[in-house]
């Protein structure tokens, strides 16, 4: 890892460039694309994409290391979780950068066996740090959280790559929750950084930042 901190500005532009460069970032209002809510947006974000390339992985990995050691602090967790199944690899490389135990949380019990949801070590009283690849609303975060908590560990922290930051209910209900969320960029970021690369026509982008400013009104819209 890196030992170097940057910005938080400089990690959210670098952050939004390479899910740029990876093809990770996908807009289109004509055909708009269906989210796991059900819900429609003209903006897709692909963050298992990064898996594929080593160098930006990597780097986003340190910027997220840097990120929860600068907020949360350098003795603040005893093991990291992730998600099912997004979760997993970026929570595997997080563990090993700061030489901690690793599990994973399943989305629901699997049925049989010990039917259990945390796979992998997790004792009572472990501050877990739990890593996804983003979050939309916060809304799977909790179901994540309350299954670490019913072990008899704490989960007071998210990481994730990437945050949709339009939501105004998302903070609030993680903050209800007591969960804090750390994150490396938004659709802002990467709307600046689009912008500033001509990465997608300028009509593209505007009808994109008119989904930002009112997602609920634009899907209502449509």
């Amino acid at each position: 890892m890196s030992t170097g901190f940057l910005s938080r500005e400089e990690i959210a532009r670098l952050t939004a460039r390479m899910l740029i460069e990876v093809r990770a970032v996908l807009f289109n209002a004509a055909e708009p694309f269906t989210l796991a809510s059900g819900l429609k947006a003209p903006t897709y974000i692909d963050c298992r994409r990064l898996i594929s390339f080593p160098r930006v992985r990597g780097t986003l990995m340190d910027f997220m290391v840097a990120t929860v050691l600068r907020d949360a602090g350098f003795e603040a967790f005893d093991s990291v979780a992730g998600g099912e199944t997004a979760g997993i690899p970026f929570a595997a490389l997080v563990a090993e950068r700061l030489g901690l135990p690793m599990t994973y949380v399943r989305k629901k019990p699997k049925g049989y066996g010990r039917n259990a949801r945390i796979e992998g070590v997790m004792a009572e009283g472990d501050r877990v740090l739990l890593v996804e690849d983003l979050t939309t609303d916060g809304g799977s975060k909790l179901s994540f959280v309350d299954a670490i908590r019913d072990t008899g560990a704490s989960c007071g922290h998210t990481a994730v790559i990437f945050y949709y930051d339009i939501f105004p209910e998302t903070a609030e209900r993680l903050d209800g929750h007591g969960v804090k969320l750390h994150h490396l960029c938004t659709w802002w970021d990467v709307l600046a950084e689009a912008r500033a690369q001509g990465a997608f026509d300028t009509e593209t982008l505007d009808g994109v930042e008119a989904f930002l400013r009112d997602p609920r009104g634009w899907q209502s819209a449509r």
